[in-house]
């Protein structure tokens, strides 16, 4: 994934979002024009008693500033270290008109740290260690993330409703590498390094959402660090950013 496609399928989010949106009968006893059959008469463990229950937040993306925080100092990464989440949550609901309800499904998080300094591999310690040192080019850490979320959510029953999500996500990380991008006379070369022996694959995260009906802040920050032997340099990943709901 690239910046300008990743900037083309924000775009295509906040347009279509006026299309889809939250559920917005204002009645009681109204049943919704939008309900979708996946994920609205189920929650993922049983079938729905109120077939007019609202749902809320089954499909959402976050789309983050990256960062990391630890051994380094946090926001000093471009401002293009952007990133995507793609959650798929069945909203179970918890009281009367779905006021508290909890939120379980699937998370897949693409994530691009553009740092344009470079990370040295120590072979004898199997250590990973960031180098300090500006490099020809424009370099950055991506990564991929597979993720099961696990939310309590919050939030008014008015349509344009004030919404709170406190969760944490545990998951594993694949296809981390540093990729350098090379401008030369003889053109663009783009260059992959995935020898990174300490990388952890294994995360755990919290995660927070503030907001007001399909939109939402965003804030997330990792437990686990980035790479596991003790001499390696010590990270945590920090994203910031909005979320967006399609219904």
């Amino acid at each position: 994934m690239t910046i300008k496609s990743l900037l083309l399928i924000v775009t295509i989010l906040v347009l279509s979002n006026s299309t889809f949106g939250q559920y917005d009968s204002k009645g009681k006893d109204e049943a919704s024009r939008f309900r979708p059959g996946f994920m609205w008469y189920y929650h993922g463990i049983g079938q729905t008693k109120d077939k007019r229950m609202r749902k809320y937040d089954r499909l959402v993306f976050d789309i983050t500033y990256n960062d990391w925080t630890g051994d380094l100092k946090s926001f000093k990464a471009k401002p293009t270290s952007i990133g995507l989440g793609t959650n798929f949550i069945f909203d179970v609901p918890l009281t009367d008109g779905n006021t508290v309800s909890f939120g379980w499904g699937f998370n897949h998080h693409w994530t691009h740290i553009r740092h344009d300094e470079t990370f040295f591999h120590n072979l004898t310690e199997k250590s990973t260690e960031f180098s300090n040192s500006q490099v020809e080019g424009r370099t950055s850490l991506n990564f991929h993330q597979l993720s099961v979320p696990l939310e309590l959510r919050f939030h008014k029953e008015a349509w344009k409703h004030f919404k709170v999500h406190v969760g944490g996500k545990i998951g594993w990380q694949f296809a981390f590498n540093e990729t350098t991008r090379l401008t030369n006379s003889e053109g663009k070369t783009i260059i992959k390094d995935y020898n990174f022996q300490d990388k952890n694959p294994l995360q755990y995260s919290a995660h927070l959402r503030l907001g007001l009906r399909n939109y939402a802040f965003f804030g997330e920050y990792n437990f686990s660090k980035l790479f596991t032997n003790s001499k390696s340099t010590q990270l945590n990943v920090l994203r910031l950013g909005v979320s967006i709901s399609l219904f």
